[in-house]
């Protein structure tokens, strides 16, 4: 095994990652991908892929915190905790009780409503490369209510958004069942969001993989991250079982794993895995014209093309790959209860994977103050694929050492140090 030499090494490829790598191609700069697995082998293969300005309000948002007391310990709640005795998930969980407060969702709104609307607009760009065969469609989203409380607090919700310039339309339920005729009767109503859209996560990805291929970046797939060599504050060897990588820069972009493979640069990352579930079915006859959220029970509902995904749950269980029947019947049970017609469709496949969720919700996106040629791009939750692109291209610019096209502060990976 020989040293390579690396311009910029990012490690991790899933939509972060590839993003990150095929905008620093497309600026000429020498880039090597390091992935464990494969190509979008983790939470790009299975998520629900949505596009989602209407998702502005961060995780930790006033209210969370009273629903999640009534379900964390339930396990086939929409929000489980796995309780351990674990100092890391006591203190996220501490932080995150302390995010949840109505002035912090303010601040986070306009960050997050910016960050997707420039990300959809590059979605709206990137989908229109040669083979991008990832049936994106730009038609919104249509949240779904089946009591009048939820869709009570769907139109609060609608309401501050629309405070912050987001946009949606009220539907009653006939209106609803109009545009979605698989809805089932006695529904409270609908919001349709109309910024928002959908795609095939995987196949966007590996084809963005390929199209920064083209432009010279190099994919190492099956090659672990063992570990860092410092000197002072710049990291100058990547450890890995098939040698040494050696670089000029280091991009993390590792989901779940980023607080693990951080500890050996001396970070801590507030950083928990949130294992959600999706389980694809084949498609029918007459698909959604539109992706629905399943506001009560959680769970999206993604048209793909050949199949269509139900995803949902989070579990904060650790690193824990284990699949929990009880979580995937609920999300089974749930959609059954707005859509005609599941039953009849085969099952293809049951996924979990572990989105990296930070504790107040939005992502970590910078350089850490103590290793100088470090950027990280992590802890995106349940919005990382529709903020790949954007974040992408904001590495490229921190990596150039440009000023980046968005205000990154809100963002920065000491905001936890104080």
């Amino acid at each position: 095994m020989t040293d390579r030499r690396a311009d910029v090494l990012v490690i991790g490829a899933g939509v972060i990652g590839v993003s990150a790598a095929y905008f620093l191609a497309l600026k000429g700069r020498a880039v090597t991908v390091l992935e464990a697995g494969e190509i979008a082998s983790g939470c790009s293969y299975g998520n629900a892929g949505l596009v989602v300005p209407s998702l502005s309000v961060p995780l930790a948002a006033p209210g969370v915190v009273a629903k999640g007391v009534r379900w964390m310990f339930k396990p086939d709640s929409p929000f489980y905790v796995k309780f351990r005795w674990d100092r890391d998930l006591l203190s996220w969980l501490w932080k995150f009780r302390a995010s949840c407060r109505e002035e912090t969702a303010r601040r986070s709104i306009p960050v997050l409503r910016d960050l997707h609307r420039a990300s959809a607009l590059l979605f709206d760009e990137l989908t229109r490369l040669e083979g991008m065969d990832c049936a994106y469609a730009r038609r919104g989203v249509l949240g779904v209510f089946r009591t009048e409380k939820g869709f009570a607090e769907g139109r609060a919700e609608a309401e501050l958004l629309g405070e912050f310039g987001l946009a949606s339309g009220l539907l009653d339920a006939s209106s609803a069942r109009a545009l979605v005729p698989a809805l089932r009767p006695g529904l409270a109503g609908a919001i349709h969001y109309t910024e928002d859209a959908h795609l095939e996560p995987a196949a966007f990805v590996r084809t963005l993989a390929r199209h920064a291929e083209r432009h010279r970046a190099s994919f190492v797939t099956h090659t672990e991250v063992l570990g860092f060599r410092l000197s002072g504050r710049r990291i100058v060897a990547v450890h890995t079982p098939r040698g040494d990588f050696l670089p000029e820069e280091v991009v993390l972009a590792s989901g779940s794993w980023s607080p693990a493979l951080a500890r050996g640069l001396g970070l801590r990352l507030p950083i928990q895995p949130a294992k959600g579930y999706s389980i694809g079915l084949a498609s029918p006859p007459t698909p959604p014209a539109v992706p629905l959220l399943l506001a009560e029970a959680k769970v999206g509902v993604t048209p793909m093309g050949r199949f269509l995904r139900l995803a949902g749950t989070l579990e904060l269980a650790g690193l824990d790959f284990s699949v929990n029947e009880r979580r995937v019947q609920a999300i089974r049970h749930g959609a059954r209860e707005y859509l005609d017609g599941l039953d009849s469709l085969r099952e293809l496949e049951v996924w979990r994977g572990l989105r990296p969720c930070t504790p107040d919700g939005l992502p970590i996106l910078g350089r850490p103050r103590t290793v100088e040629n470090l950027v990280l791009a992590t802890g995106h939750a349940m919005i990382g694929l529709s903020l790949g692109p954007v974040t992408g291209k904001i590495v490229t610019e921190i990596v150039a050492r440009e000023q980046p096209s968005f205000e990154v502060g809100p963002l920065a990976p000491d905001r936890f140090d104080s």
